[in-house]
């Protein structure tokens, strides 16, 4: 299971929180899904009203961690300022740091990114970056401080995939000691299983289950999936081939005219 700045994970999904249709949907694909930590943003939540309390309370209730995060923030300045007000609010210095650079696509600004990743970690914070799988950014982000990669699968809400498998195996080949969160774009439980069987520690996913049809059966299957990936990854997979390999021995056989 994955250990993320000295706290151990058992469950490799980490599940977002916006856009169920209500809040008892979101409660009940949490325990059907058992996850252990789920992203919030600050926007749900208010310092100092009482807007947004319901809320905080349901999460409360229900026994997980939360990972604060700094969705829709544009610039450095931005993302530093609600990671500050998110750990005043949620009591954490978890941060998901999110500088995003392009509006259409939702991919993150690196330099950006950078940036705030090392005041953060000044500042206390264990910084989450939400990255693109260059390995020249990851090695930048952990000279800042940050001991978790997440880079994304596909642009966020996309349900693409991986889009990028090579960068993702490259990122695991490199930073080998360092967990790594595969976060956006998983669309399928069988994304999710083919990240964990990349080597990846766990997904992070929002869309693809609070979007669903069910969203707490398709929470318990992105669970499920999650889980079978990471034994397959363990167990040592055989490697592909682009000949045939029989199954059944040859040796020995009865050769007839």
């Amino acid at each position: 299971m994955p250990t993320f700045y000295g706290t151990e994970i058992n469950n490799p999904l980490l599940l977002g929180t916006a856009q169920y249709p209500s809040p008892s949907v979101l409660a009940e694909s949490i325990k059907l899904s058992k996850v252990d930590v789920v992203t919030v943003s600050l926007r749900r939540e208010s310092g100092g009203s009482n807007a947004g309390q319901d809320f905080w309370n349901l999460i409360k209730e229900l026994g997980v961690r939360v990972l604060p995060n700094t969705a829709s923030c544009y610039s450095v300045k931005e993302a530093v300022t609600t990671a500050q007000m998110a750990r005043e609010v949620f009591a954490t210095n978890w941060i998901k740091l999110e500088v995003i650079g392009n509006a259409d696509t939702l991919q993150p600004d690196v330099y950006g990114l950078v940036e705030a990743a090392r005041e953060l970690t000044q500042d206390g914070f264990q910084v989450f970056p939400y990255t693109t799988e260059d390995l020249v950014v990851a090695d930048k982000l952990l000279q800042v401080g940050c001991e978790v990669l997440m880079p994304w699968g596909a642009p966020i809400g996309s349900a693409r995939g991986l889009n990028n498998e090579y960068g993702l195996r490259s990122l695991r080949a490199h930073f080998n000691e360092v967990p790594i969160v595969v976060d956006a774009g998983i669309g399928l439980p069988s994304h999710a299983a083919h990240a964990m069987e990349l080597g990846c520690d766990a997904v992070l996913l929002n869309t693809a289950v609070a979007k669903a049809g069910d969203p707490a059966a398709m929470a318990k299957a992105f669970s499920d999936a999650v889980s079978a990936g990471r034994q397959a990854f363990l167990s040592d997979p055989i490697e592909m081939s682009d000949m045939a390999c029989p199954s059944t021995p040859v040796i020995g056989k009865a050769f007839l005219s």
